[in-house]
């Protein structure tokens, strides 16, 4: 057997491996179909495994933010919680607080309690054991040796309308009706000598000096040594005892000293020395009469004794005590003891009631007394009026007696004076305010009468 040769170009041009080229596109198309579908398939794991991851991411999105929502849902739960606690706490405190704030107040008030209790005690203990050193002292000077200490505080508590039954602890009422009329001449009414007073008016011309003489400069001393420095017609002196001091005030004018009162009020109210000043437009004042003080508690709306107030008497039936005092349509002063019908007959204007008559005529009475703040009023022989306060019941002035008025009085030159009711009503006022001390522990007390004296210029005569 023959060896057959290939024929390789035979071969490559055999119609069955002739090139079909709609073949050829249909493999191109399928094969591009198959590279798609493959690359597809390649894809698809890589599309499968993103959508896995998107799928994946989402879900662990879904996931946190699911856990963000629990997360965030339990942290307000939590802070809700929180929030009811603290709230809860907020309420206790508060209700502890106002538990403890009340504990306190009810224990501060109870300590305030105790300790105003115990200062009670303690003020109680104290005052009687002063009550009781007092009552000691004065069983001792009342029963002691000396009738002169006896008399001396007998005297005093007597003239003191709060403590006048402090004698009646100690003695009998015969006892101190023998000691109150001890030492005092029995008063007779005398009548004042209106001779011994020649008032020195305005329009008066003293004599001149004569030509050549050496002119005085200034204001010059009167005949008693008082200056009018400030020309106000009032001269102001402090004046200074054992156991005393006060003020004397001069008034040059006596047309200027009028019995101020307002009896449309007797009864009603009475009035501060300085509410009457104000009220009559004055510059200066005492207080004057009596008035009813059932146990220091008056009102100082009703004298005790007759008034004349312009001419006209009041009180007449309730009589002068020791003694009265008041000015005629002259403006001399009388003292002594009247009734209303020598009242009339010597033209009195104004006038109180108090006594006892200290100078009558140039002449000291001769009289007993406690230590007791005072008032008084005197004139002297040229008409100027004085008017005298003595501060008492104080460490630097205990008060004074009767003989020590009638002391100052003639110092001054008083031809008449006599006593005005005194103790814790005794004031001056001066110069917008009261230049003495008030003795009375309850403050400035109202009276029915006083004493003014009128601005310069204007007189009881207008």
């Amino acid at each position: 057997m023959e060896d057959e040769v290939f024929d390789l170009d035979a071969f490559l041009n055999d119609p069955m491996f002739a090139e079909d080229p709609a073949a050829d596109d249909a493999d191109l198309d399928l094969t591009q179909a198959e590279q798609e579908e493959a690359a597809a398939d390649e894809a698809a794991p890589e599309a499968a495994a993103e959508e896995s991851e998107a799928d994946a991411a989402e879900e662990e999105t879904s996931g946190a933010a699911k856990r963000e929502a629990k997360k965030a849902k339990k942290e307000a739960a939590k802070a809700e919680k929180a929030a009811a606690k603290a709230e809860k706490e907020a309420a206790k405190a508060a209700k502890k607080k106002a538990k403890k704030k009340s504990r306190k107040k009810h224990s501060g008030f109870r300590t305030f309690l105790t300790v105003l209790g115990r200062l009670f005690i303690f003020l109680l203990v104290t005052a009687m054991l002063l009550v009781t050193v007092a009552y000691g002292a004065l069983y001792v000077v009342v029963k002691g040796p000396s009738p002169t200490a006896r008399n001396l505080v007998v005297m005093s508590v007597r003239e003191t309308s709060a403590i006048y039954w402090i004698a009646d602890l100690f003695l009998t009422p015969e006892e101190i009706a023998a000691i109150e009329a001890g030492g005092s001449d029995e008063e007779e009414f005398v009548e004042t000598d209106t001779s011994l007073i020649v008032i020195q008016k305005p329009s008066d011309n003293p004599e001149q000096p004569e030509e050549g003489d050496e002119q005085p400069e200034g204001p010059q001393a009167d005949q008693w040594g008082l200056v009018d420095e400030d020309g106000d017609g009032i001269i102001v002196e402090p004046v200074r005892g054992e156991g005393y001091s006060g003020y004397m005030m001069v008034v040059l004018d006596p047309s200027r000293v009028i019995m101020g009162s307002v009896p449309k009020s007797y009864g009603g109210r009475g009035y501060t020395v300085a509410e009457m000043v104000e009220q009559f437009d004055a510059v200066a004042g005492i207080n004057a009469g009596g008035f009813e003080d059932p146990d220091g508690k008056g009102n100082g709306s009703i004298p005790n004794t007759m008034v004349v107030y312009e001419g006209k008497v009041y009180y007449a039936e309730k009589g002068v005590q020791d003694g009265f005092v008041g000015f005629d349509a002259d403006h001399i002063m009388h003292v002594g003891k009247m009734n209303a019908n020598d009242v009339k007959a010597k033209n009195i204007q104004y006038g109180v009631s108090f006594g006892p008559v200290l100078i009558s005529n140039g002449e000291p009475a001769t009289l007993s007394s406690g230590v007791n703040p005072r008032t008084a009023i005197g004139q002297r022989s040229d008409g100027a009026v004085l008017l005298l306060v003595i501060d008492g019941r104080q460490v630097i002035s205990l008060g004074a007696t009767y003989n020590d008025l009638i002391e100052i009085f003639q110092a001054y030159g008083a031809v008449n004076a006599c006593n005005l009711d005194g103790g814790s009503s005794t004031l001056m006022w001066f110069g917008g305010d009261y230049i003495n001390n008030c003795a009375s522990v309850i403050g400035i007390r109202p009276v029915p009468t006083t004493f003014l004296v009128l601005k310069e210029g204007v007189s009881d005569n207008g």
